[in-house]
C-alpha cells in the first residue's frame, strides 16, 4: 500500500484547482478565470483500496502579500511545502517561463517534483517544445508531464507518475472520504465562486462568505449565509436593481450546492458591509482564514 501528500504549487491561474477537480472527478475547488480565486489549502483524497491513497492539496497561487488575507494565503502555501511527499509544479504553457522558474526556485523543494506543463490545448506555436526544453535541465524537476487539466488530456500518465513516487504507507484518511473539510466550507466557496462569475473589477477580491446556518430538515437543507463586502457601494452592486443580482447569485449557487450535497436546498443570502475586513485579524478568523 502506498500513501502520501501530493501538493500542487504554481502561479495564480496556472490551473491548480482545475487539475485537482479533474484528478478527483469531483468539483472540490472553485474555479474562475480571475487570479486569486483559491484562498485556502484544499485537500482532496484519491483512494484505490489496497493500492494507494493520494492526499492532494490545492494551494493559493503564489503572490506578493498586500493584506493580512494574503499573508494567510501564503502561510497555506508554506504549510503545504512542509508536509509534501511529492510536489506538482504546474505551469501555464503560455506564461513567462523565467518568472515561473524563479518562483519554483524560491520554494526550495526538498521532495521530488513533477513539472506539469498545463493548457497544451491552448499552446501557441512551438510553446510546448520551448517549455519542455526550458525546464528539462532544472535541478528541482524530476519528470516533465504535458497535460490539459481542462480537457483531461494525459491525466492517467500523470497519475501513474505520482503513484510510482508515492512512499509506502497506510492511508491517512477513511477511504470513503473525499476531503477533511466540512460541507459548510464547500457551501461558502460555491457561493463565493458565483461572485467571481457575476461581478467584475475588484469586487470578488473584497468579498468573503460566512455560512451562519446549515440545518438538515426532512425534505431539504436550510442554509443562511452572509456575503461580506468592504464598502456600501459594493453592497448596492451585489444586491442589484430591485434585488436582481442577489437573486441570480442565489439561484446559481443553490443549483451547485444541491448538486454537491445531493439534497434540495433553501438558500437565504444577506450582504453585510465590514470595512477593511481583509486586514482585520479577528474578522479573518471568523471568516475561516
Amino acid at each position: 500500500m502506498k500513501s502520501g501528500f501530493v501538493n500542487i504549487f504554481g502561479k495564480p491561474n496556472a490551473g491548480k484547482s482545475t487539475l485537482l477537480n479533474a484528478l478527483l472527478g469531483e468539483k472540490l475547488a472553485i474555479v474562475s478565470p480571475k487570479v486569486q480565486t483559491t484562498r485556502h489549502r484544499i485537500k482532496g483524497f484519491l483512494s484505490k483500496p489496497n493500492e494507494y491513497q493520494i492526499v492532494f492539496s490545492d494551494t493559493p497561487g503564489i503572490i506578493e502579500s498586500k493584506y493580512k488575507l494574503h499573508d494567510k494565503m501564503m502561510a497555506a502555501v508554506k504549510n503545504a511545502l512542509e508536509d509534501a511527499d511529492i510536489a506538482l509544479l504546474i505551469v501555464d504553457v503560455n506564461d513567462d517561463l523565467n518568472e515561473v522558474d524563479h518562483m519554483f526556485q524560491q520554494l526550495k523543494l526538498k521532495v521530488p517534483a513533477l513539472l506539469i506543463i498545463n493548457k497544451i490545448d491552448e499552446a501557441k506555436n512551438g510553446k510546448i517544445l520551448e517549455a519542455t526544453s526550458f525546464f528539462a535541465d532544472k535541478p528541482y524537476v524530476k519528470t516533465i508531464i504535458k497535460i490539459s487539466a481542462l480537457e483531461k488530456h494525459h491525466l492517467q500518465k500523470l497519475l501513474n507518475a505520482i503513484v510510482e513516487l508515492l512512499p509506502e504507507g497506510e492511508p491517512f484518511y477513511n477511504e470513503d472520504d473525499l476531503s477533511d473539510l466540512p460541507t459548510k466550507f464547500f457551501v461558502s466557496e460555491l457561493i463565493r465562486e458565483k461572485v467571481y462569475q457575476l461581478f467584475q473589477d475588484e469586487i470578488p477580491y473584497h468579498v468573503a462568505v460566512l455560512v451562519n446556518e446549515y440545518k438538515e430538515k426532512d425534505t431539504l437543507v436550510k442554509i443562511q449565509a452572509d456575503i461580506i463586502v468592504q464598502r456600501e457601494t459594493q453592497k448596492v452592486i451585489i444586491i442589484g436593481t430591485g434585488g436582481q443580482m442577489i437573486k441570480q447569485l442565489g439561484s446559481l449557487a443553490r443549483r451547485d450546492i444541491e448538486k454537491f450535497i445531493d439534497r434540495k436546498v433553501f438558500l437565504e443570502l444577506f450582504v453585510k458591509v465590514k470595512p477593511k475586513w481583509r486586514d482585520n485579524e479577528m474578522q479573518l478568523k471568523e471568516y475561516g482564514y
